[in-house]
């Protein structure tokens, strides 16, 4: 079983948990979140406990709904780590429904169809999916240059895991183990030292990077991909040293720039802090054009 589109599906701005299985062409939902949501629980012990309590009474019931019902490992959203959860398909999520008395029922049976249906349209034109992205990206308030920025990095970093695909590279620890090294060696910080600088935790540290600091992440996975082409590495070890080159090659980048601006290219700001920032040189620029 292919999982692919392992993310986090918004409705009612409260989060779902999702899972797209490949091999099905199918849409799996946390059970738990989507009881959450329907019956307004305050948090997620509450939806547990009222899927416990459903669970058990449609299994009385004789209810082939949780006879067929599956589990994949999803992250949590407690401590982040990946846990054996409930989850349904939207046929069987819509049979669910009927046994939850909800005011939300009818728009959350719309909701369904919507991520069916975009999910369906990605897969026949892919472009789409850069354009919900971009969409995703403007709404919370990120400037058309830093989002430009940022799908192309989507683009750089998938043509390097490429490459460590060809390479023997593992998903997983390994994948971690480089990106680790190609960090480190342009910025002077590993990835969870990166984050701790900025104050992050789960947030994806990318998504928290200013325009120079995407740009030079971008310039140490591109060198990494196309070092890796030339020396055609074996082994990990052979790939970590290649990872630890492109991110040098980047390094001596930000080096110079830092020469010749004075300032640091690494800055301890997120991305609410970035937003605010821009936003506010924004505001100031308009009241002296107004003076």
């Amino acid at each position: 079983m292919q999982i692919l589109n392992d993310r986090v599906q918004i409705f009612d701005n409260q989060p779902i948990r999702a899972a797209w299985i490949e091999d099905e062409e199918e849409w799996y939902f946390s059970i738990v979140d989507v009881v959450g949501v329907l019956t307004e629980q305050p948090d997620i012990d509450g939806a547990r406990n009222y899927w416990k309590v459903l669970k058990n009474r449609l299994k009385e019931e004789g209810s082939q709904l949780v006879t067929n019902c599956n589990q994949l490992k999803m992250r949590s959203p407690k401590d982040g780590k990946r846990y054996n959860t409930d989850v349904a398909s939207t046929e069987q999520l819509l049979r669910l429904i009927q046994s939850i008395p909800s005011k939300k029922a009818e728009p959350f049976k719309m909701w369904l169809a919507q991520v069916g249906r975009e999910r369906i349209e990605e897969v026949i034109d892919p472009e789409l999916t850069i354009e919900r992205a971009l969409e995703t990206y403007a709404r919370k308030g990120y400037s058309r240059e830093w989002i430009n920025q940022r799908l192309q990095a989507i683009q750089v970093r998938k043509e390097l895991t490429d490459e460590w695909d060809k390479r023997g590279v593992k998903k997983g620890v390994e994948y971690a183990i480089l990106t680790d090294e190609i960090t480190k060696a342009w910025s002077g910080m590993t990835t969870r030292q990166y984050k701790n600088h900025k104050g992050l935790k789960k947030e994806n540290l990318r998504d928290n990077m200013s325009t120079l600091e995407l740009v030079l992440n971008m310039l140490a996975e591109a060198s990494t991909t196309e070092i890796s082409k030339q020396k055609k590495p074996e082994s990990f070890e052979e790939n970590r040293m290649v990872a630890i080159e492109g991110g040098e090659a980047a390094g001596e980048a930000r080096l110079a720039v830092e020469k010749r601006t004075g300032k640091p290219v690494i800055t301890n700001k997120n991305a609410v802090q970035l937003h605010d920032l821009v936003t506010g040189l924004i505001e100031s620029d308009m009241r002296e054009n107004n003076e």
